[in-house]
């Protein structure tokens, strides 16, 4: 009797911890579709935000070679105003001479060596 209720204790046991494990692997199961649902949205949500990366690239090159033909459409420009400054600097310069000449009270300018003041832009 004792042998006939042990089997059937260690069957209920067994019937018990079966249930249980069918309960822990629907649970599983159900956190894998799960995970496999967000895995999707997250591939989908690359996928869209490679395209807009890939356009934002593209925009970004050609605002940088719309800004590299307009520098060098502007850089004449500088280089005649750093002319202007120069002939400005050497009229001045002149102007300064002639008048300590002519005795208005200004001093000798002791200026051999103009101040370096070139500007230079380089584009590449």
């Amino acid at each position: 009797m004792i042998v006939e209720v042990s089997a059937a204790g260690a069957a209920l046991a067994f019937i018990l911890l079966v249930g249980y494990l069918i309960q822990t692997l629907r649970k599983g199961m159900t956190t894998l579709d799960e995970t496999n649902e967000t895995l999707a949205e997250v591939r989908k949500a690359v996928h869209d935000l490679s395209g807009e990366a890939e356009e934002l690239i593209q925009s970004a090159n050609q605002i940088t070679v719309d800004v590299k033909g307009k520098m060098k459409t502007v850089e004449p420009l500088f280089e005649s105003a750093q002319d202007m400054g120069e002939v400005l600097n050497s009229v001045t310069h002149t102007v300064k001479q002639a008048a300590s000449g002519y005795g208005y009270g200004l001093p000798p300018v002791k200026n051999d060596d103009p101040p370096n003041r070139e500007m230079k832009i380089r584009l590449k």
